[in-house]
């Protein structure tokens, strides 16, 4: 964790706060002073502020139903940020694990453990994540087995150099206006879904995020959230 983040979870001092109080030499790391705000600490690690020890408070971690015309930031844009949505003290020193584009619906996951996060969003955890995606075209029986062929070798996207990694589509009803599929990646390049629909010819013109890992909405309604239980937390421990 960022030094300046440390202190914040140790004390009511804001971001802002704790990075002049480093620049007064008044905080200390394993008993040598520290002035880079940026600097890496561990649970190890004893950090003081006139000689009196910080301990950080316990790390949050929580699931919320995004709605639509909401952005996975920590400042209002266009749209605003889903942490609104969360009635918590101190709710944008949270950041979001796996952001979802402001038109995109369903699962997000919150915390203000750093590790924890990663485990959710980096490619090389293979953590699985399922989209139900409404499609512009609709996809025929038989180019359907074609498809999830396709899916499965990798998409190239435009501008990059390597294969999405395999992917699962999965059909799941048909009608005059909308192709209804699921379908599950392992990792979270920047429009990802969209751009994979794109390059075989189609369009995303709907999209909802259902699980993460084994983690689902449940009964959750639009715009609700909760904290995640000690068995849940532990999924990406």
């Amino acid at each position: 964790m960022r030094l300046d983040k440390f202190i914040c979870k140790s004390t009511e001092l804001t971001r802002t706060e704790a990075k002049k109080l480093l620049k007064s030499g008044e905080v200390r790391v394993n008993g040598e002073i520290a002035k880079n705000a940026a600097m890496q600490v561990h649970e190890n690690n004893t950090i003081t502020i006139d000689g009196n020890i910080l301990t950080a408070r316990s790390s949050r971690y929580i699931m919320l139903h995004k709605v639509a015309d909401t952005i996975c930031s920590n400042v209002d844009e266009i749209y605003p940020s889903v942490l609104h949505y969360v009635e918590v003290d101190k709710a944008f020193d949270l950041h979001i694990a796996g952001r979802l584009d402001a038109d995109t619906t369903g699962l997000v996951l919150l915390t203000d453990d750093g590790r924890w996060s990663h485990n959710v969003i980096s490619p090389k955890k293979d953590c699985p994540k399922t989209y139900r995606v409404w499609l512009r075209n609709p996809i025929s029986e038989e180019k359907y087995p074609e498809l999830v062929a396709h899916f499965t070798q990798g998409i190239q996207l435009q501008g990059e150099a390597n294969l999405t990694k395999p992917a699962i589509l999965q059909l799941i009803n048909e009608n005059e206006t909308a192709q209804e599929v699921l379908l599950t990646i392992t990792e979270g390049k920047y429009h990802q879904v969209k751009r994979m629909f794109a390059a075989v010819g189609n369009r995303v013109v709907g999209l909802h995020r259902e699980q993460i890992s084994s983690l689902t909405l449940g009964d959750l309604a639009p715009g609700e959230w909760r904290y995640l239980t000690a068995e849940e937390v532990a999924l990406f421990s």
